[in-house]
């Protein structure tokens, strides 16, 4: 993509430059240079009334970096110009653009349940009638968290297996990773804490594999927050419960409280519950303080 990127200032070829530029920010998003990634993004920056085949790639970079990152409402945000087409059916059409999912997604996670379902089933209709089956995987990654934010456990599993399942043939291991991360985030939530862990430690294996870093942290966040994995945590931080020191160490890093609920799928209460219970057995009143006290481990080398 550097390469690609260099290539582009020579040629000029404005149509194709938030192309490139889109999966050159994804790739780095996910291996946590997030300064390369905000270079691309800027890079590949698009005005609404520029071409489709613009705009979508732009948005798409922008949503798939803020997702990356669990903001899940700067998701909704890079896409609204894509929702808000006067017409959608080229966009909408499978196999071109995967913006339905992240969007979809971003919509529960975001807790807009209603406006999740009424914009999923149009797409699964369609992606059916198609038959393309790494859309309809994506779509299902989504859907299985709607049903998983309504209670129905069951369902949610069994969505997220038929996703799964029409990865499998498909050379896609990236995609299989986000439906196991997803899958795991909707068990652990629903305290099915052994199986999330299984469905979590193939994700954070997969992730392993690509060099998606920013998604193995993330994945040990949660085996942490449902207790199936030792945390290495610093000194004095014993007393605390895996899902109190998984909120103390977004809280310390900088994240705000609804930050880290959207990260851990917990709501804003029960941040702010974790964390009073945190403060109190620290002896501590701020985050500043927690910051002092709550050392990350120094990450293991980067695969190449």
């Amino acid at each position: 993509m550097e390469r690609a990127s260099a290539r582009l200032a020579e040629v000029r070829i404005e149509l194709v430059r938030p192309l490139v530029h889109w999966t050159a920010a994804e790739i780095h998003a996910l291996r946590g240079d997030w300064e390369v990634a905000e270079r691309h993004l800027s890079a590949g920056v698009a005005a609404p009334h520029q071409y489709e085949v613009m705009l979508v790639p732009a948005a798409l970079a922008r949503a798939q970096v803020a997702e990356a990152r669990g903001e899940y409402d700067r998701v909704l945000e890079a896409l609204a110009p894509v929702a808000q087409l006067p017409s959608r059916r080229s966009v909408n059409e499978p196999g071109f653009w995967p913006w339905q999912g992240v969007y979809a997604n971003a919509l529960v996670m975001t807790g807009r349940l209603d406006e999740a379902e009424a914009f999923l089933a149009p797409c699964e209709e369609l992606a059916g009638r198609r038959g393309h089956l790494s859309t309809l995987a994506r779509l299902g990654l989504a859907r299985g968290r709607l049903t998983g934010a309504r209670g129905d456990i069951d369902t949610a599993r069994t969505q997220f297996e038929q996703a799964l399942a029409r990865l499998e043939p498909l050379p896609l291991p990236y995609d299989r990773a986000r439906v196991n991360f997803s899958y795991g985030q909707t068990l652990r939530r629903a305290g099915k804490r052994r199986e999330a862990g299984t469905v979590l430690t193939n994700a954070r294996d997969t992730y392993v594999t690509l060099g998606a870093h920013t998604y193995v942290e993330r994945c040990d966040r949660e085996l942490q927050a449902g207790g199936v994995q030792g945390a290495r945590s610093a000194p004095g931080l014993s007393r605390l419960t895996p899902q109190e020191q998984a909120v103390a160490r977004l809280v310390a890093t900088g994240a705000t409280n609804k930050q880290a609920a959207l990260e851990l799928y917990i709501s804003v209460k029960t941040v702010q519950y974790h964390l009073t219970h945190v403060y109190s057995k620290l002896g501590i009143r701020s985050r500043s303080e927690l910051a002092a006290r709550f050392k990350e481990p120094h990450p293991g080398p980067r695969l190449p």
